[in-house]
């Protein structure tokens, strides 16, 4: 319809087209460079959906698993370094005898409790709540509050469990104390979505920051850095996750190979701890966003609309 009110001013020629202006066929053979690239992209996510349709039905549970992964070492770590995580809170954080066993304690049981509630998908809102207490506990617990390579991999980690709060919502009545209301369950979903894949993202501004530059290195956080913003706006949501998925992963085999590190070695625990709260970021985080996609408040979304 745009076509005949475009042409609907002009005189005809004698082959029937406007003078002065382009055969319709010569308007229409050559496509712009972004239909071109959406055109390429819409293929390559058309073969990853392919790709994934035989795990497709259990995404959302290996999502689950993995974004608890971080929580279920950190609770096995310090059961098995019981004595010298005391030793560390009372002799460099200063914390009372006694108060330490409480804070290692509850630490435990909220991480082995919430973990164990996201993978059974029960109590999603109590479960979530736990971790995230855990998460600011632990920061300043350890007076990590103000490492800004941890404060962005944390918020990450947080947007991980939005990510599995939204998954999990079901029709039931609940709401949280305090905050206003977003209306029914389905705009919560929505909003925690939202909030969820932009957090997520924080991971990858933290590794641009840290380390040393190089052309390699330049490049890649370019990549990954528009990957980014796509995820954020939700264009191409998917395909851009799985990107992150591929550069982070490949970041932390490199960097965080704690078990080519001798086991006293010093840096080892600081590894394997990094390690596992990549994994979770990356593996959990984005597989869940991956099998959700972006959500209603996207560019994808809007673009079905219209």
């Amino acid at each position: 319809m745009s076509q005949i009110r475009g042409t609907a001013g002009y005189h005809l020629g004698p082959d029937h087209r406007p003078f002065g202006g382009p055969s319709m066929s010569a308007a229409t053979s050559d496509p712009s460079p972004l239909d071109a690239i959406r055109t390429q992209t819409s293929k390559i996510e058309d073969m990853l959906d392919t790709i994934a349709e035989p795990i497709k039905p259990y995404l959302p549970a290996i999502g689950r698993f993995l974004i608890v992964v971080t929580f279920l070492e950190d609770a096995l770590r310090i059961i098995t370094q019981w004595n010298d995580q005391l030793a560390y809170l009372r002799d460099y954080r200063h914390i009372p005898w006694g108060f330490t066993h409480l804070f290692l304690g509850l630490n435990v049981i909220a991480m082995l409790f919430g973990s164990t509630m996201v993978i059974m998908r029960r109590r999603s809102e109590w479960a979530v709540g736990g971790l995230l207490a855990v998460v600011v506990a632990q920061a300043v617990g350890y007076g990590l509050i103000f490492d800004l390579n941890f404060f962005l991999r944390n918020l990450s980690v947080v947007g991980g469990l939005l990510m599995v709060f939204s998954d999990s919502f079901q029709r039931r009545k609940f709401a949280f104390a305090g905050l206003p209301s977003l209306g029914d369950e389905k705009d919560r979903k929505v909003y925690f979505q939202l909030a969820g894949r932009v957090l997520l993202v924080f991971l990858f501004v933290g590794f641009v920051f840290s380390g040393e530059w190089s052309i390699s290195r330049i490049l890649v956080s370019i990549v990954g850095l528009v990957a980014c913003v796509m995820v954020v706006v939700g264009f191409k949501a998917k395909l851009s996750a799985v990107l992150l998925v591929v550069i982070l992963s490949i970041f932390n085999v490199l960097i965080n190979n704690f078990w080519t590190l001798h086991p006293h070695h010093p840096h080892r625990d600081f590894a394997k701890y990094d390690f596992f709260q990549i994994l979770s970021i990356v593996s959990g985080g984005l597989v869940l966003l991956v099998n959700m996609g972006p959500g209603s408040l996207s560019v994808d979304e809007k673009k079905k609309v219209y």
